[in-house]
């Protein structure tokens, strides 16, 4: 184990058609917790598969010291699985039912080894994930999507490996799961490469690498100490832009300058030879030289003015291209004591069975709340959001909306035409706004110029945040109610960011079912409600 490592000497990936995603990228990293972060389609997910072995270099090499384990972000497994194939030990466990049986065949006891405690061992990883209860008999099929998460992790852990490279392995966890996934992390004493956008679990990182086509920055710390060493980074590239702009528009009026001297020697000296009376020969040769010099003066400055810009070009470089979003959201503003949403009593029946307790759901939305809505996974967070929304029609109790329009922004982020453009859509969402205000608007969202025109269907993730944003927020009417169910998976850093700072402009009411506890902070919640067991109770602190 204490030789657990990654190294990879120039290693390059395209794709089939020649895509290129990594190019010429070298690194090494030893034992320790490292956080993998780059914007989406960088190619951090093509990494975790090259070094597991999942796909094939098209140049360099890579090399894993020790045994490797890899939970990829979708798990490609069989509903028909139980828990025991999924953990790699039901053949195991047939071998030592066989043995209990009276079968003491060489074979049987070639499968165990010193494996004789491997219900045990199981039963103990499963429980420290939040997994017990669960048999080892029992098919995938039954299980949750965060469960299945937890039991591939279950599985990686088990097999004791030397390096560890998960990907996004909190995502479709509630905050519960979530710290048990932390807690068995911080026990894990290899190499571990993960990829996420969990700005908690990257804060348990003992280091953070920055992913960039053909290079991996690594910064020692923890994810706050990588944004803050970022932060003081794109400072001085700031500064050093402001400088080398000064500078270089500095050059082109020296040089401006010196071609209007020059211009003027050239023309007085032409004057002074003509009234001289000399020898043509000598006034051609005297013109020629003031010439000469002129040039060479003027290449002197012309040089400078090409130095300066390679100067701006170099600082540039250094910026980072992680525009926030700067907005004004003034329609969207509800008077404090106003009533949204009064529901008392809400119930729903699904297959005959009631979604909430005896009683039912009692909730009021009042004036610009923001409200977080927290709960395990199943809880009903999801069919309260709907319900609040109208998609769902209570089976019982009684609910008033208010008038005006509620918005919802699904975590499958589908609520665009792919087939229309950026500009297209925005235009279905406000048709009263003349053209040239939407093309502002979306501008203000990123969408300049001919990206207004990109097809929904051709954005990244990142992109088609952002443009079903401003399909939600400046849509006609504004919404006054605003419902987010899980807005942050599967976001990338940047787009977080930019997503938190459009809530930021938001002045309605909001209500936002996440397990993310600091974009929960960011964006400002005033009231917190808990969901589990079929009752809604007020929490005053976040549950873990």
């Amino acid at each position: 184990m204490s030789d657990a490592s990654i190294v990879c000497s120039h290693l390059s990936f395209s794709w089939p058609d020649d895509t290129p995603v990594l190019q010429d990228l070298s690194f090494a990293l030893g034992i320790g917790r490292t956080g993998l972060v780059a914007p989406n389609g960088s190619g951090k997910s093509t990494l975790l598969r090259l070094l597991a072995s999942r796909l094939t270099p098209t140049a360099g090499t890579v090399t894993v010291n020790g045994t490797a384990g890899y939970l990829p972000q979708d798990l490609p497994l069989s509903a028909g699985l139980t828990v025991a194939e999924v953990l790699g030990v039901a053949d195991v466990i047939r071998a030592i039912d066989a043995v209990e049986s009276g079968d003491v065949s060489e074979q049987h006891f070639t499968t165990i080894g010193d494996d004789w405690d491997v219900e045990e061992r199981c039963t103990a990883q499963l429980e420290r994930l939040g997994l017990d209860g669960i048999g080892l008999d029992r098919r995938l099929e039954t299980l949750s999507g965060g469960q299945t998460v937890q039991l591939g992790l279950a599985a990686q852990l088990l097999a004791r490996p030397d390096v560890l490279l998960l990907d996004e392995p909190t995502n479709n966890l509630d905050l519960a799961a979530r710290h048990r996934l932390y807690d068995a992390l911080d026990g894990f004493s290899g190499c571990l490469l993960l990829v996420s956008h969990d700005r908690a679990l990257l804060d348990r990182m003992e280091r953070i690498a920055e992913l960039g086509g053909d290079e991996l920055r690594l910064y020692g710390g923890d994810f706050t100490a990588y944004e803050q060493a970022v932060h003081s980074a794109q400072e001085v590239a700031e500064r050093n832009v402001r400088n080398a702009e000064q500078e270089l528009k500095r050059e082109k009026r020296e040089l401006q300058q010196a071609r209007e001297r020059a211009d003027r020697r050239a023309s007085n000296a032409a004057r002074n030879l003509k009234s001289a009376g000399l020898p043509k020969i000598f006034a051609g040769t005297m013109k020629r030289g003031a010439q000469e010099s002129a040039g060479r003066a003027g290449q002197v400055h012309a040089g400078r003015v090409g130095e300066a810009r390679a100067r701006l070009d170099e600082a540039e470089r250094a910026l980072r291209d992680d525009q926030r979003l700067v907005l004004e959201l003034p329609d969207t503003k509800v008077p404090a004591g106003r009533d949204l949403f009064v529901g008392e009593g809400l119930q729903l029946l699904r297959d005959g069975a009631p979604s909430f307790a005896p009683g039912g759901i009692d909730l009021t939305v009042r004036g610009p709340e923001r409200i977080a809505l927290t709960g395990p996974n199943g809880a009903g967070k999801t069919t309260l959001l709907r319900l609040l929304l109208g998609d769902l029609t209570p089976s019982g109790g009684r609910l008033r909306r208010a008038e005006g329009r509620s918005a919802y922004l699904s975590q499958r982020l589908d609520l665009l035409d792919p087939e229309l453009t950026v500009a297209e859509n925005f235009a279905l969402a406000a048709p009263e706004l003349p053209s040239a205000d939407r093309m502002n608007l979306l501008a203000r969202f990123l969408f300049r110029g001919a990206k207004a025109h990109l097809p929904t269907r051709a954005l990244s993730g990142g992109e088609r945040l952002r443009a079903t944003l401003a399909c939600v927020l400046c849509a006609s009417p504004a919404p006054h109610l605003l419902l987010l169910d899980e807005p942050t998976n599967n976001l990338d850093l940047v787009s977080l960011a930019q997503l938190e700072s459009a809530l930021a402009s938001y002045q309605g009411a909001l209500l936002v079912v996440s397990h993310d506890e600091r974009f929960l902070t960011a964006i400002g919640t005033t009231r917190r409600l808990h969901l589990a067991d079929g009752t809604l109770t007020e929490a005053a602190a976040p549950i873990a």
